[in-house]
Parts: C-alpha cells; structure tokens; sequence
C-alpha cells in the first residue's frame, strides 16, 4: 500500500493527467457518493455532502485564481487532490467539517443579511433585464 502511495504521489507530480485526477477525486466521485446518499433514507449523509459541496465551491473560488499561478508548482496537484480527499474523508471531521464550522458558517452567518440583500438586487436586476426582452 506504501508504493501504490509512493507511486501516486509521484505521479501526481509529475504525471501528465494529474489535473484530470485531482478533478475525478474531487468531483466525479463526491458526485457518486452524493447521488448515493440523495437515495438512501439516511439523511445524516445528505448533511454530510451538501457540507462538502459547500465548501468545495467556496475553495473552487479561491481556488480559480490560485490555479493560474500555483499550477506551476510541482507540488501543486498533489497537495490539492490531498486536501479534496481530507475534505470528503469518512471521518467525523473530516476536511468539510472542520472548514465548514471554523471559517465558512460563522463568516456566514455574521454576513448573511448582507448576503441576502446583495442576492436579492441581483435577482431583481435579471428581472428587470428579462421584463425588457
């Protein structure tokens, strides 16, 4: 298990598909495991994924500017196909969690009005946008 490990990682660094890995683990399979527990009776799962979806699109933000300039770094793919798995580990806090509740929610929930306000001018712009076709 140590060289398969070994061997990953290397690749990971070096390897030509490396972005198309680091997207699979990251999203193909977060995908499956959600569509899994969407159609389990078990909604503790449901919880557990919309936490790591959250948290996924808040670290798909950052990360859009970071790629750019990171991508470049060997250790750029490996450490980030790393941080994706902790995010979605099968442990009580895992990634998702611990991002979840240290950072994203009390951010939010300091900012939600805000957050509202901005969301509702935005629709009543696209409102009005659409009212005018």
């Amino acid at each position: 298990m140590a060289g398969f490990l070994a061997l990953a990682a290397l690749y990971m660094i070096f390897g030509y598909f490396a972005a198309f890995i680091c997207n699979f683990v990251g999203f193909a399979l977060p995908a499956y495991w959600s569509m899994s527990a969407i159609e389990s009776s078990n909604k503790n799962d449901d919880t557990k994924w919309l936490t790591y979806w959250v948290v996924f699109a808040a670290f798909s933000c950052v990360d859009f500017f970071a790629d750019g300039i990171f991508a470049y770094f060997p250790l750029y793919w490996l450490t980030k196909v790393i941080f994706l798995a902790w995010c979605f580990a099968p442990t009580e806090a895992n990634g998702s969690q611990v991002i979840y509740t240290k950072i994203l929610r009390p951010y939010f929930l300091k900012k939600q009005n805000q957050i509202d306000k901005a969301m509702q001018k935005g629709a009543d712009v696209v409102s009005n946008l659409v009212k005018m076709d």
